[in-house]
Formats: structure tokens, sequence, C-alpha cells
């Protein structure tokens, strides 16, 4: 167990908690002194909602895949504990193919969504992707409604705005969320997939209250042991 907060594997754990905790951060950072500028200066921050929005929206997308790749998702499986082993793999696999047509679906807005925003093309194809449609109309220079220009995302108005400045961020940037977020639940989904076809798992989610129970019980019996040998 403690092999798995090592290498690249925690690498990337404390990376994404860190960003996780970053946007938490930010949100509550920029919430309070919203707060203050209202109640003691009698003013206001007009791009701090917005930013909290899109902030938030960051927190949950990110959080989503991240919570599959820990198990950490609500789970009911007292069907699923009825069943023998080989039924609970069989049962897990159909759930994570469920999971990963969902989210290959939503990968596939979310991208067609983001993209006009990027100047890129979004795909044909109601339900999946048969190329891309090259007549789309390009809004590459829509902009959020508050939250002003950043000098960090300056090149962006080059590189998709041909070259006129934006006032506020461009959509482009808070709506990059969504497919990064898809993509990122597609590949938690597949390592489920792999998890439990080579029998490290039998399940995608178990219950919490199960896992503690079992913790409790591992710990009992430890303690039983120990108070035994002495």
């Amino acid at each position: 167990m403690s092999g798995q907060n090592t290498g690249s594997s925690g690498f990337v754990d404390r990376f994404e908690e860190t960003v996780i905790a970053v946007l938490l951060g930010l949100m509550t950072i920029i919430t309070f002194a919203n707060v203050v500028a209202r109640f003691a200066f009698n003013s206001n921050i007009l791009w701090a909602l917005e930013a909290t929005v899109f902030l938030f929206a960051w927190l949950v997308l990110l959080g989503a895949s991240y919570a599959v790749k820990k198990h950490a998702h609500l789970g009911v499986d007292a069907i699923v504990n009825l069943l023998p082993s080989a039924g609970r793999r069989v049962l897990g696999l159909i759930t994570v193919a469920a999971c990963l047509m969902f989210s290959l679906l939503m990968l596939k807005g979310a991208y067609d969504y983001w993209a006009v925003f990027a100047d890129l093309p979004p795909t044909s194809g109601r339900w999946f992707p048969t190329g891309f449609d090259m007549k789309a109309r390009s809004q590459s220079f829509y902009e959020v409604q508050d939250v002003p220009m950043i000098g960090l995302f300056s090149f962006l108005e080059d590189l998709i705005n041909y070259g006129d400045q934006y006032e506020k961020l461009p959509k482009v940037v808070p709506y990059l969320v969504l497919p990064i977020s898809m993509l990122l639940l597609v590949l938690r989904f597949a390592q489920a997939g792999v998890q439990i076809w080579s029998g490290e798992a039998d399940r995608m989610v178990a219950s919490h209250e199960v896992e503690d129970e079992l913790d409790e019980a591992r710990a009992r019996a430890t303690e039983g042991e120990n108070g035994g040998e002495k």
C-alpha cells in the first residue's frame, strides 16, 4: 500500500490534489474578498461571482475523474455482494463499459462545444465522430461577461482572434476544462476496467461503509494477534 504514492503515480496524485486545493483556495479568497469589499467598503468586485462559478466548475469536473481513480464516488453494492467473485467481476466490467460509453459521448460533446471558441473545427456526426465540420462558424471572439482579460493569455489574440484584442477573458480559457475533464474521465474508467479485468478489483465503486467495517475488522484482528503473542 505504501508504494501507491511513490514514483510517477505519486507525483500525479500530488499534482491533481494540489490543483484541486488551489481551485478551492482561490474560490474562498475571491468570495471572502468580495464580502469584505461589499460590507466594509460598500463596493463590489464585479467579476468575483463569475470567476467563482468558473473555478467551481473546474473543481467539480476535475474532481469527478480524480474520485473515479480513488474509488471515492458513492456506491451501493448490496446486490454485488450477493454474487460470487466471477459474477462481481462480470458486473463490474459491464458497469465500466456503460460508464466508458457515457464518458466518450460526453467527450465528443465537450470537445465540439469548446472547439468553436478555440477556432477549431468540431466533429461531425450526431452521436459518434464521423470527421470534422470544416464549415462550422468560429466563435473565438466570444468573451466572458465580467472577468477581465489576463495578460498571461494575450498570445491567444494572435493565435485564434486574428490580432484583435480581448477586453474580457475569452471563453476558450475557462471552457477548456470541458474536454480535459472528459478525457480524464475516459482514462480513469479505462484504468478501472483494466483493474477489474486483471483481478486487482472486482467492482468499480464499493460502499465506503463496507470499507470502513473491513478496516475495523482487520484492525481488531491485528490487535488480537498482537495481544495473543504477548
